[in-house]
């Protein structure tokens, strides 16, 4: 089956308010052409190896174009973003109707539990298992309402780091079960979770610079390693591991807070079977 991804093109796009530390500057200091032409460059990239399907832009909800924070997919279900701040909380019903007309059982949670989608909830590679960041801007009370929903195991990992207020900007599980991720963006328990789980020859941790790079906020298909930029290390490194790194600069939305990851919301999330151990 080939993957799909849903992009929203950056027509509206620009930084009109401060939500994170990295839009403080760069209010109306956007330029939406080269934001047009890095979204562009990306969207073709994905386009080789993947399917891209597109949900309308729509005014005055200018970070739109973030799709992964709609919410969180896991094969015919997906669970509804509630945003903690209200400059985004517009967006939610323009990305609740979509999937309802695509076929999906769209799950709401209640008011006031915030949860920032496939932002925060990023699906293991290895096994059936959710990773939750919280701490910024999702609830770690949501874990049981959507564990029951989606019927699935759920490791919450606390983020410590402001610059790195959502999961996808500093964690991304790769295809084979690698981990690439910023080690300092979490506390000391929720780095020994990620130990527990993710044996230390599949971890793949980047250093300060590859992190404000926004190298962990990538897109994996496949084989295919999709972000904005990798130092030479970070990439031999992942070639390393079988990867094929496509570096394509996503510098404008970056004054935003996001980057490739951010940009894109996968469509075909399935269940990972359990594997059992042997006796």
């Amino acid at each position: 089956m080939t993957d799909r991804y849903l992009m929203c093109a950056p027509d509206h796009f620009e930084v009109a308010y401060v939500i994170n530390p990295w839009m403080e500057g760069n209010v109306a200091r956007g330029d939406n052409q080269a934001a047009t032409r890095q979204w562009n460059a990306l969207t073709r990239l994905i386009g080789k190896v993947a399917q891209v399907e597109r949900v309308m832009a729509a005014p005055s909800v200018p970070d739109m174009v973030f799709t992964a924070n709609a919410g969180l997919v896991l094969d015919s279900k997906f669970v509804l973003s509630r945003f903690r701040h209200p400059e985004r909380q517009a967006e939610e019903p323009h990305f609740a109707a979509w999937f309802a007309t695509q076929g999906f059982e769209v799950f709401t949670l209640p008011p006031g539990m915030p949860f920032e989608g496939a932002g925060d909830a990023l699906l293991d590679r290895q096994a059936p298992l959710l990773w939750l960041g919280y701490g910024h801007r999702s609830d770690q009370a949501c874990a049981p309402l959507i564990a029951g929903w989606l019927d699935i195991d759920i490791q919450p990992l606390k983020l410590v780091n402001e610059r790195f207020y959502h999961l996808d900007t500093c964690f991304c599980p790769l295809e084979g079960g690698y981990l690439m991720y910023y080690p300092a963006a979490f506390d000391a328990a929720s780095q020994a979770r990620i130990a527990a789980r993710v044996p230390a020859e599949y971890r793949i941790p980047v250093v300060d610079a590859d992190a404000f790079d926004f190298a962990c906020n990538a897109v994996n298909c496949g084989r295919h390693v999709f972000l904005n930029r990798a130092s030479a290390a970070l990439t031999h490194e992942l070639q390393s591991r079988g990867f094929a790194v496509r570096q394509t600069p996503l510098t404008e939305f970056m004054k935003a807070g996001g980057s490739a990851k951010c940009l894109t919301l996968k469509l075909t999330e399935a269940r990972l079977p359990v594997v059992q151990a042997a006796a």
